[in-house]
């Protein structure tokens, strides 16, 4: 397989995995009727930022598989993929916050875990998963405070 097939299989697979898991929960009247703390951005932000993050989400995939396809950084990255893909079918499809919560958690710590396994490995992948753990960062917040106030 060529290097660019790689790279547009791994994209699709995490942006087009990312919009399809969004399209099929999408926040609603539950979501709006929910209290929310005064950092909540407005609910248009979410679907570019999810769609710029899958994009390099992909790519530190693409370059993290053809360095190793049986490496413990794709064994990683594949967790992280997993744990983003469940976050919103139980905070918005099961409305359970709480639960959400503890997935959002694990993932944070595996999202930091692919950061340390490629830093030497290869530190372009490392970078690129630097703006997707700061999000991750700010939505396990924005989650705890919605689980709290509600």
């Amino acid at each position: 397989m060529s290097r660019a097939l790689t790279y547009i299989i791994f994209v699709a697979i995490a942006l087009g995995g990312g919009l399809a898991i969004g399209i099929n929960n999408l926040p609603g009247e539950w979501y709006q009727s929910l209290a929310k703390p005064s950092f909540n951005p407005p609910n248009w932000i979410f679907g570019p930022v999810w769609s710029v993050l899958y994009v390099v989400i992909g790519i530190a995939g693409a370059r993290t598989w053809l360095r190793g396809h049986l490496s413990v950084g794709m064994l990683i990255w594949a967790c992280q993929m997993v744990l983003n893909f469940l976050w919103s079918p139980f905070f918005f499809g099961l409305q359970m916050p709480p639960v959400a919560l503890a997935i959002i958690l694990v993932l944070l710590m595996v999202v930091l875990a692919f950061i340390g396994n490629r830093w030497r490995a290869d530190r372009v992948a490392a970078l690129l998963f630097v703006p997707y753990a700061a999000w991750v960062g700010f939505a396990t917040v924005l989650n705890a405070s919605i689980a709290y106030l509600n």
